[in-house]
């Protein structure tokens, strides 16, 4: 199961788009709509090679793939060149896959940056799909996203075959034995040696870090003099990474479903135990339950699936515990997805797992052929590369209390989460926490979601007083599900955008319910 911080769960539940890029150089695949990049900024990214800087982006067609048809508009998809090694610039390189639709309207501000979140999730794919949410900032923003290093068309890393992924469902991740113990980090060591062999030398240079320099490389290269940047759930943490680096870049920042940026390993995981848990509750009371006595009948639901999975539908597979959980997570990203998890529970009650496992197989990608998405792959390499904290088995189950306290369904797999997902693995971490601290820079617009499972709301505050005084601005939303932005509140949406087209900083502390 991949970690919960993640905006693309809810998107990958549906038909994702999977828009290539493509070097073709026909007339008509270079159309750009009559509206060619103004070339790069006057702004340069200091220690970057001459040839790289001035590079011209090659804006293309997008091409489809076997899974999905290329976007329908005026999207075109180009690659950027980037070091493979920041701290060596001038060696080899790495194609960047990016992906634009040019502003509709006449008054252009510049280029909107989308990181969607992960770490993992491909911007190329999810950009088309997002325009209708932000149409209102396309009239005067340059919509762009990219695949991350590491990440589906730049240099995606795949760890495991789709047989590996399915096998791989059966182990325990919370085990109660030593031998389900054994199993469950030999299963982490397994999926570390692939990630290994996939990735190869890159393995090294996928940090939050390295792809922060990479977006400032694009924004110089893209023609802009500020980095205007709207990113969401783990995009927060690359934001706030990236204003720290390049403060003074900072223009036009959005950042929503926030990160806490001061929890390591242990208080992320405890972090996610109470957002989700406060999710459930939040859900159970809308079905007029007690969320004490419903969150206990859906651990006792649990405990049973432990020890005896139940059938589904799909030939060949049970619903196993893990699956189970995964299928309850997915459906508390949003509001909108909760009368789906009263259904699926009532089933499983009722001896049938179909409709957990449906929704498991969504949250982690995997369709009806079986074959799997790569966002797990790349979240794992890219998150285990900045994080190098390693809690042993002995450290997590000390722990194991604590989070079971904070919530009886989510608590046990998070605490495992802590041991497992990073063990034995291949390449060092880079730092316990992200440092964001940003004195000087433009003000950055900071939106928290009370009812936020995946990034709870706390983060938003903390995100805001580490970037520092003046910078920092929070924005309140009393609503559910994980975003604020384009969620159903006007007061937020008109607040957003107020800042990036306007340059309207709101009140630090405005709250919409």
């Amino acid at each position: 199961m991949a970690r919960l911080v993640r905006w693309t769960a809810l998107t990958a539940a549906a038909a994702l788009l999977t828009a290539g890029c493509s070097g073709d150089s026909s007339d008509e695949d270079k159309d750009d709509g009559g509206r060619s990049s103004a070339g790069p900024s006057a702004v340069a990214p200091s220690g970057v090679p001459k040839a790289l800087a001035s590079q011209t982006l090659d804006w293309a067609r997008c091409k489809g793939t076997d899974d999905a048809p290329a976007p329908d508009g005026d999207w075109r998809c180009a690659t950027l060149k980037a070091p493979l090694d920041w701290s060596d610039p001038d060696g080899e390189t790495i194609d960047l896959a990016l992906i634009r639709s040019r502003a509709s309207g006449d008054d252009r501000i510049g280029s909107l940056l989308f990181n969607f979140g992960g770490p993992g999730g491909s911007g190329v794919s999810m950009m088309p799909s997002y325009a209708d949410t932000v149409s209102s900032l396309h009239k005067r923003y340059d919509l762009v996203s990219w695949d991350p290093r590491g990440v589906a068309a730049s240099e995606g890393v795949r760890c495991r075959t789709d047989e590996a992924m399915e096998a791989a469902e059966s182990v325990d991740s919370t085990p109660d034995t030593p031998a389900e113990e054994q199993a469950y980090l030999e299963d982490a060591a397994d999926f570390g040696e692939g990630c290994e062999k996939s990735a190869g030398k890159l393995m090294a240079h996928v940090s939050t870090t390295d792809t922060a320099r990479d977006m400032d490389l694009m924004r110089h290269v893209l023609g802009d003099a500020k980095m205007h940047y709207f990113g969401i759930s783990y995009g927060t943490e690359l934001g706030g990474v990236y204003a720290h680096l390049f403060p003074k870049h900072v223009g036009r920042m959005i950042l929503d479903a926030v990160v806490d940026p001061s929890a390591d390993t242990m208080g992320h995981a405890e972090n996610q135990a109470r957002g989700f848990q406060r999710a459930l509750d939040d859900y159970l009371e809308s079905t007029g339950q007690d969320p004490a006595q419903g969150s206990r009948k859906i651990a006792d639901l649990l405990e049973r699936l432990d020890a005896e999975p139940l059938p589904t539908s799909s030939p060949g597979r049970k619903l196993t515990q893990t699956l189970a959980l995964t299928g309850i997570v997915l459906p508390l990203y949003s509001e909108s997805g909760w009368p789906a998890l009263t259904s699926a529970l009532e089933a499983a009650e009722e001896g049938d797992g179909s409709e957990l496992l449906a929704l498991a197989d969504g949250y982690n990608e995997r369709d009806p052929s079986g074959r799997y998405g790569t966002t797990t792959h790349s979240q794992r390499v890219i998150s285990c590369l900045d994080d190098k904290q390693r809690p042993t088995v002995e450290e997590t189950k000390k722990l194991l209390p604590r989070f079971e306290k904070v919530s009886p369904v989510f608590g046990a797999f998070l605490g495992w989460d802590t041991a497992g997902w990073c063990h034995d693995w291949p390449v060092a971490g880079q730092h316990e926490t992200p440092e964001v601290s940003a004195p000087g820079a433009a003000p950055v617009l900071v939106v928290g979601n009370t009812g936020d499972p995946a990034t709870p709301y706390e983060g938003a505050r903390r995100m805001a007083d580490e970037l520092g005084k003046d910078v920092g601005v929070v924005l309140t939303w009393k609503g559910e599900g994980h975003g604020a932005y384009g969620s159903g509140s006007d007061c937020v949406d008109s607040a957003v955008d107020a800042y990036l087209l306007k340059g309207t900083v709101p009140k630090d502390g405005k709250v919409c319910s």
